[in-house]
């Protein structure tokens, strides 16, 4: 059996939190935001259990990661296009992690949300980090550090809203600090990718080239946690 569920959110999207209304600016969410969550064999619980938090760069590879996986693993995914500091986030974390007992976890966040300074990444990591820990005390956890741009726009002094290898690397950076911090792995994405423009089908995603050597790496990763 298999879960799955989708959302799609518009911006100014407004929601309920303890029977009160909050909503958000325009500018701390995109044009369309949206999540996908994915558990597959729901029923079962004669395998260990993945899940890969992430966004459509994770979307991309997981179904190669479950098939690399398959007879070792249960694979499920959240994928979601929700900035790190996003209450919606955190909500959606939760509500995964209640439901299900996961014994790895394979988690990034940093291609999204650039209209974010780093500064604000840095601020929002510890709560989000602290989200994956409480409702899954027992997982093995591996962050995934965010792949870079096919081409790289020059970075400007007052750039703000716009994806930029620099930043990729300053966000990346941000996160392996913390990582460090709580002894958990760092599993590197990036490199493999950066030089190769014929892995890409757009500036930020992937062909069935380079997501196959993201699958491979995240898999072969995620197994030996498993041992």
């Amino acid at each position: 059996m298999k879960f799955y569920f989708l959302l799609l959110l518009v911006a100014n999207f407004t929601f309920l939190e303890n029977g009160r209304g909050a909503s958000y600016p325009p500018s701390a969410r995109e044009s369309v935001e949206w999540c996908d969550i994915w558990i597959s064999q729901a029923d079962e619980t004669n395998l260990p259990r993945v899940l890969l938090i992430g966004d459509s760069i994770t979307r991309a590879y997981y179904p190669a990661v479950e098939k690399r996986l398959a007879g070792k693993a249960y694979v499920g995914r959240l994928s979601s296009s929700a900035f790190i500091s996003d209450p919606v986030l955190l909500k959606q974390i939760k509500m995964v992690l209640t439901q299900y007992k996961f014994d790895v976890i394979h988690f990034n966040n940093g291609m999204h949300g650039w209209q974010h300074s780093e500064k604000e990444y840095e601020q929002a990591f510890p709560e989000y980090l602290k989200t994956i820990e409480k409702f899954a005390p027992n997982a093995k956890l591996i962050w995934a550090n965010t792949t870079p741009l096919k081409v790289s726009p020059p970075l400007s002094p007052d750039n703000t809203t716009r994806a930029t290898d620099e930043r990729i690397a300053e966000r990346n950076s941000i996160a392996a600090k913390f990582m460090q911090a709580r002894g958990i792995p760092v599993e590197d994405l990036n490199t493999p990718m950066q030089g190769h423009p014929e892995y890409n089908v757009d500036n930020v995603h992937f062909n069935d080239q380079g997501i196959s050597i993201q699958a491979d790496v995240v898999a072969a990763d995620i197994e030996k946690l498993l041992q």
